[in-house]
């Protein structure tokens, strides 16, 4: 798997990299702003981009619309230092496939780079709570929710079916299908799709 790093704060970029270059088979690039970015995406073909949105010169929403420009299906995790809701709902819909904060752990960066070369998406746990809270105009479903059924409102904002979220959460179908049932209930929505919709919005622009 290739990786490129876009961060023009140093420290973060060889922090982030000794992280992921200790992954097997893994290759890391460096790039400190959208030029050099756009260089080593275009020679090096990396599998997932992790972008920082404030760079020098340009900002990473910039970077990401030239970078779909060029590949509709590019990868691109942002990890940046906000949390908003307003930031993440806005990168998500501008095409990007995950999102962590610079405060996550080592574990969840790595989950979500991951997940997004395999061809799905990832919202940091709690950022995507935040995003469900946002939703709601400040009132906060979630604290009807056990973690379990959060961990499942979770997976299939990131595209997993119910096959799938069973296979991952190590339960059956039928209880993943029942969960959804009960947290349709208790948030008020009629189908799965409006669920996805109400938590965040992760399909293709």
């Amino acid at each position: 798997m290739r990786i490129l790093i876009i961060d023009d704060h140093v420290v973060v970029r060889e922090g982030v990299r000794r992280l992921l270059a200790a992954l097997p088979e893994t290759e890391v690039f460096e790039a400190s702003s959208a030029r050099e970015a756009l260089s080593l995406y275009r020679s090096k073909a990396p599998d997932v981009l992790l972008l920082d949105l404030n760079l020098p010169n340009s900002s990473g929403f910039e970077l990401l619309r030239r970078l779909l420009l060029e590949n509709r299906q590019v990868k691109v995790v942002v990890l940046s230092m906000h949390a908003e809701p307003i930031y993440v709902s806005r990168t998500l819909n501008a095409g990007a496939r995950g999102y962590v904060s610079k405060m996550a752990s080592a574990d969840e960066l790595i989950a979500a780079v991951r997940e997004v070369a395999a061809g799905g998406r990832y919202v940091e746990r709690e950022i995507a709570a935040q995003l469900v809270v946002s939703q709601y105009g400040g009132a906060n479903p979630l604290e009807k929710l056990t973690t379990r059924e959060i961990d499942i409102v979770r997976l299939l904002g990131e595209g997993k079916n119910f096959a799938a979220i069973a296979a991952a959460l190590g339960i059956t179908y039928k209880t993943v299908a029942n969960a959804c049932s009960i947290i349709k209930g208790k948030l008020g929505v009629e189908r799965t799709s409006d669920l996805i919709r109400l938590t965040y919005q992760m399909r293709e622009p």
